[in-house]
Formats: structure tokens, C-alpha cells, sequence
């Protein structure tokens, strides 16, 4: 039966031919092209992955080996790290030991300053004081300028500027005196003690005793020489002695007790010491009214014809005339400038509060960069 169905079908195409018809077609070759670059991307993509396995492979074993050098090399910056630190901390501790003695060395030199400088304004203050005094209790010009010119030219010396401006005013201040008239104050004062020292000798008015003129020789005629006229002429001269015929200008002398002329004698003292006082207060017009009134007790209890009483008398008037009401500028600019300059001396010498020290700026530096190697 299969060879009738043989016999009588039409003969089939084998394989081989369907296979050729197929190739003759489009869409085969579509197939076949497709297929063909799928396999050669396939071994391509093949290759290069076995290539990028190597390449990976060659790199992490050329990673590996930078990481161990790294590892080495940031170990060698750890001990180079820490021994800078070391160094810096050794460099740390004489850099404080050298501030600290540099510190001291400051502060003794500071303390060496400030006790020359004290001890100079000391010396200023002194000289002010003295010629404050002079001008003040003495009224001498003279010694007040002499302290003065001392004091500038002890702060010349030193040559500081910043004592220029106490030396413009004790400038302004010796000026100031050389403008005024020399007033022989303490001379006057001195002439006024002696009158003074000479009121317990000066003799009373009703103690004078009367002058005594010498006798004068009796013309004796050469004939009448002999014992009578020697008689004669020596009665003559003791009756003459017995009368004394006197001119007085004033009225009678006050009759006075010893314990009233001892009063006398001390008012008068008294009234010359205020004189000398109102003479170094500089008032004038005290000191006339004084002297004067003492001029008037020596002219009327006081013997006029002694010499000691017109010595007095001759010294007062000089007294009354002499110009003593003046009025002496005082110091209290420059004393006044001196202390506030002491003042701001003393306020800049104070202690301040220690400033807190950057400590281990340059540690933390080496730890932070430290910490980055790592």
C-alpha cells in the first residue's frame, strides 16, 4: 500500500532541497545574519570580559601592593609625626622657660625703672616742697628758684619725654618768680631779730642819767696862786656840779615799776615778732602798722640820746619803708601736675590679668593631620 501511495503521489522534496529553498528566502538570511553577529558579540563580550577579569586582577594586585606602601608610608608618618611631636614639645618647654626668664629679666628691669623713676619724682616732689616752702614761710625768691632750676635739671638729666610736660610747668613756674623783684625777706627778718635781741638792753627814758660835761678849766691869775685860790676853784666846780640846767624836747618820761618795764620790754618783743610774721605772710599793710607802733613805744619810753635806742629807732624807720605786702605766686600747678603724673604712673605699673596661652596650637595641628593619614 505504501508503494501504491508511493506510485501514486507526487514525489515529496527532501530535505536538503527544503533547506536550499529556505536559503533562497530573505528572511533566512535575516536569520542567519542575526544569528551570526549574535555568536560574534557573544565571543567578543567573552573576550573582553576575560580581559577586564585580568585587568581587575592586575589592578587590585597593583592596589593591594600601593595600599601596603601606603600602610608603610603612613606608618613612617607616625613616627616621623611622633617624634616632631617630641621635638615640639621640647621646643614648647624651652620656649616657656625662655619666656618666663624673659619675663623676669622684664619685670626686674621694670622694677630697676620704676625705682629710678620713683626715686627721682621723689627727689622732684621734695624740691617743690622746698621751694613752696621757701616762698610760702621764708619769702626768699631766691632759695625757691635755686630748688626749682634743681628739679628741672634733674628731670633734664634723665631725658625722658614723658616728663616733658612737668618740665614745661616748673618752666612757666621759674619764670614766673625771675619776673618778680628780689624782696630781701630774710634779711629783713633778720634785721628785725636783732632789734629784737637788743629790747633788754636798750635803756628807759626815766633811767637817763644826766650828761656830765667835762670841767672846764678855771683861769687862776699867776698872782693869785696859792692855797685860797686852789680852795676857791675847787668850790666853784662842786657848786657848778650840784646845778644842772637841762632843755627837754618832750614831755616828763612815764615813771615806770620794774614788773611794767618788763611788760614794756615784752609788748615790744611781741609786736616785732608779729611784724616778722605778717612779713613772711606778705601782708603789708600788718606789717607797717607793727613796726610802726613798736617806732612809737622805743620814741617814748625809751632813753632817745642812747646810742643803742637810735640804732633801734634808725633801724625801724628802715623797717617801716621796706616793701613786705608783695603777694608770691605758689607752686601748687607743678605739685599738682607731679602727683596726677605719679598717680598715672602708679595706675600703668599696676598687675593685669594674665591673657590665657594658646596651648598645643601646633599638637592639635600635628593630631589633625595625623588623623587624615589614618
Amino acid at each position: 500500500m505504501m508503494e501504491q501511495d508511493a506510485l501514486t503521489s507526487p514525489a515529496r522534496p527532501s530535505r536538503l532541497q527544503q533547506a536550499l529553498s529556505a536559503l533562497r528566502r530573505p528572511v533566512a538570511w535575516v536569520a542567519i545574519t542575526a544569528l551570526a553577529l549574535i555568536a560574534w558579540q557573544w565571543i567578543d563580550s567573552r573576550s573582553r570580559m576575560a580581559g577586564l577579569q585580568e585587568e581587575v586582577a592586575r589592578r587590585l594586585a597593583s592596589g593591594d601592593a600601593a595600599a601596603g606602601e601606603a600602610r608603610a608610608l603612613a606608618k613612617q608618618n607616625q613616627e616621623a609625626l611622633a617624634a616632631l611631636q617630641a621635638k615640639a614639645g621640647a621646643l614648647e618647654a624651652k620656649l616657656a622657660e625662655s619666656q618666663s626668664q624673659q619675663a623676669a629679666l622684664d619685670a626686674m628691669v621694670q622694677e630697676l625703672t620704676r625705682s629710678r623713676d620713683e626715686r627721682l619724682l621723689a627727689e622732684i616732689e621734695q624740691a617743690l616742697n622746698t621751694a613752696a616752702q621757701q616762698l610760702q614761710l621764708a619769702g626768699n625768691i631766691e632759695a625757691a628758684l635755686i630748688a626749682l632750676q634743681g628739679a628741672d635739671a634733674r628731670l633734664g638729666a634723665a631725658g625722658h619725654a614723658q616728663f616733658l610736660p612737668l618740665r614745661k610747668v616748673i618752666a612757666h613756674d621759674i619764670e614766673r618768680l625771675k619776673a618778680l623783684p628780689l624782696a630781701d625777706v630774710p634779711g629783713i627778718a633778720l634785721r628785725i631779730e636783732g632789734v629784737v635781741r637788743a629790747v633788754d638792753t636798750l635803756p628807759l627814758a626815766f633811767e637817763a642819767k644826766p650828761r656830765m660835761e667835762p670841767a672846764r678849766e678855771t683861769f687862776v691869775p699867776a698872782a693869785a696862786s696859792g692855797y685860797w685860790e686852789t680852795l676857791f676853784g675847787e668850790l666853784w666846780r662842786e657848786l657848778k656840779s650840784l646845778i644842772r640846767v637841762e632843755r627837754l624836747d618832750r614831755p616828763n618820761p612815764a615813771l615806770l615799776s620794774p614788773t611794767h618795764a618788763f611788760f614794756l620790754r615784752e609788748n615790744l618783743k611781741l609786736r616785732l615778732v608779729n611784724a616778722r610774721l605778717a612779713l613772711l605772710q606778705r601782708d603789708g599793710k600788718s606789717f607797717r602798722q607793727e613796726i610802726q607802733q613798736a617806732r612809737a613805744w622805743v620814741e617814748e619810753y625809751f632813753d632817745a640820746r642812747a646810742r643803742p635806742v637810735q640804732t633801734a629807732l634808725e633801724t625801724l624807720h628802715q623797717l617801716a619803708a621796706a616793701d613786705a605786702g608783695r603777694e608770691l605766686p605758689t607752686l601748687r600747678e607743678s605739685l599738682t601736675t607731679l602727683r596726677n603724673f605719679k598717680v598715672a604712673r602708679e595706675r600703668e605699673t599696676l598687675p593685669s590679668a594674665p591673657r590665657p596661652r594658646a596651648e598645643g596650637s601646633g599638637r592639635a595641628a600635628a593630631r589633625s593631620s595625623a588623623d587624615g593619614a589614618r
